[in-house]
């Protein structure tokens, strides 16, 4: 039997289709529908290793979840991730394809839809509903022929269609009818609701609005969805719901600046400690904006020699070296763990070609290789990283090997199995090795591992440590295992809150059947 399909498109990029989908698929979830996301071509530089050892976008993994399943490359066939305002690497079916500009990219359309098309079948084949995500705009009109995420994939599902809108950018009328006389006949036939999304204020002042843009459009307004805040589910690509926060530093807190790299990828490794009580973290972009922080991270990044040329142009060195002269701790995750070290040659061009110097805070050297390491892992840290023994669950998305010379491993790694059926050949169970390296003093440290601070073990451990530095008691570890459990309830408030504020039955109609059919 062919799934039921329902496909969540927005008026643009950045209106909450990707946690609108998530909600809709854990309400789905909960009632006992067999549910599975699915987002064609995805544009992120937030991505996630499967257990197969392949890389989707951090939202599909965030959706499966909600669906109660394992994440697969299938929900996710298509993955871009920009290095330049022009060029993306481009990842098929969880691996690196090619490296593309976008009218290369347009070009393969043909051979890319059959490779969306074979993912959505097989995914439809094994699950009663499938919740679509679109990209962007519904109405991209200049992008139409090269489409392959929006309105061939909801034709090919045959799916309806429900409209996201953001009110808290303003101009929201503009946005909805814009978008729907922009569509074909047939496409706008598909439309059964509208989403209104993060409302601000007293809603009954929009009950105005609601029946103009019914009357209007002739589409019913399904909900009016008040803005939740504090809500910890990882956003899709956006970096404006922790920018706009008013971050002030504190003597009694762990105060963590993250470098706003230019190529930043996986912020969504620091959320975890943004929420725990007694830290300030702050995204910086300016040298000066580190100055009073106990600990400055330089994260993820796809183009790490430009950006390692970023930080010397910008002046962050010479506060780099006050910060570690001042006995504060630098950390550096994934791209800026190679920035660290001493070297990063390039012999085959993956970025720049040549060797670049690095910042030389790690005795570390590293090269960039055209393979890519995606893998998840589980690791301990060494008794001269973190003596306590806790354990970090986490993954590997990186090109490139670095070699530690005379310096201490901050982990040794168990690899779990990667024996999808894209891997060849297929691994051993475990494979031992180590991660990342820390200096004698323990103030600099690098790793590979996206979601290292996510166990709470180690993220207490590593916190206290800090705190120890400033005097300051240490805090129970029970209150970071609080914040990973209110983390796994996350998904069910947000359900709960979409449930509350919007009327579902235009949504689930489609599924009654094949409830009443198990009965």
């Amino acid at each position: 039997m062919k799934a039921e399909a329902l496909a969540i498109l927005g008026t643009g990029s950045d209106v909450g289709k990707s946690v609108v989908t998530a909600g809709i698929c854990r309400l789905l979830s909960r009632s006992g529908i067999r549910v599975a996301p699915f987002k064609a071509q995805n544009m992120s530089l937030n991505s996630f290793v499967t257990p197969e050892g392949l890389e989707i976008g951090r939202a599909q993994a965030l959706q499966a979840t909600a669906c109660g399943i394992a994440p697969h490359v299938d929900m996710n066939p298509i993955l871009l991730k920009p290095e330049s305002d022009r060029c993306s690497q481009v990842i098929v079916l969880g691996k690196a394809f090619a490296k593309q500009e976008a009218s290369a990219y347009f070009d393969g359309r043909r051979t890319l839809w059959s490779v969306v098309e074979d993912s959505y079948t097989r995914l439809a084949s094994r699950y009663e509903m499938m919740v679509i995500e679109g990209a962007g705009s519904a109405a991209e009109v200049n992008l139409k022929k090269q489409d392959l995420v929006n309105w061939p994939v909801v034709k090919m599902a045959d799916a309806r269609v429900v409209l996201v809108a953001d009110i808290d950018r303003g101009g929201v009328f503009a946005q909805i009818l814009g978008t729907l006389d922009l569509l074909d006949p047939d496409e706008r036939d598909r439309v059964c609701g509208i989403v209104v999304n993060k409302f601000r204020g007293d809603a009954e002042l929009f009950a105005d609005g609601v029946r103009f843009l019914e009357s209007r459009s002739g589409v019913p307004v399904l909900g009016v969805i008040p803005y939740l805040r504090d809500l910890m589910l990882d956003q899709e690509d956006s970096l404006s719901h922790v920018m706009d926060q008013n971050t002030c530093f504190a003597s009694d807190r762990v105060n963590i600046a993250v470098v706003l790299l230019p190529h930043m990828s996986n912020f969504t490794d620091f959320n975890i400690l943004s929420a725990e009580v007694d830290v300030e973290l702050k995204y910086v972009c300016a040298p000066a904006m580190i100055s009073d922080a106990d600990v400055v991270i330089i994260p993820g990044s796809k183009s790490t020699v430009n950006d390692l040329s970023y930080l010397r142009e910008k002046g962050f060195l010479p506060l780099l070296d006050r910060h570690l002269k001042e006995e504060r701790e630098l950390v550096g995750i994934c791209g800026g763990y190679q920035m660290l070290g001493r070297t990063i040659v390039d012999p085959d061009w993956i970025e720049r070609g040549g060797t670049s110097t690095g910042l030389g805070y790690l005795n570390i050297e590293t090269t960039l290789m055209n393979t890519k390491h995606t893998m998840q892992v589980e690791a301990c840290p060494t008794s001269e990283f973190i003596p306590e023994g806790t354990v970090v669950r986490g993954y590997e998305v990186h090109m490139g090997d670095t070699r530690r010379m005379h310096e201490v491993p901050c982990f040794t790694v168990r690899r779990p199995t990667t024996q999808g059926p894209n891997i060849q050949p297929p691994t051993t169970t475990r494979e031992e090795g180590f991660d990342g390296a820390v200096r004698r003093d323990g103030l600099v440290w690098g790793t590979y591992i996206h979601g290292v601070f996510d166990e709470p073990e180690f993220r207490r451990s590593w916190l206290n440590r800090v705190r120890r530095r400033k005097r300051l008691p240490p805090v129970e570890p029970f209150v970071s295992r609080a914040i990973n459990a209110r983390l796994r309830s996350e998904l069910d408030r947000w359900a709960d809150h979409l449930s509350h504020y919007s009327d579902l039955s235009h949504l689930l109609k489609n599924v009654r059947s094949l409830n009443a059919s198990r009965e």
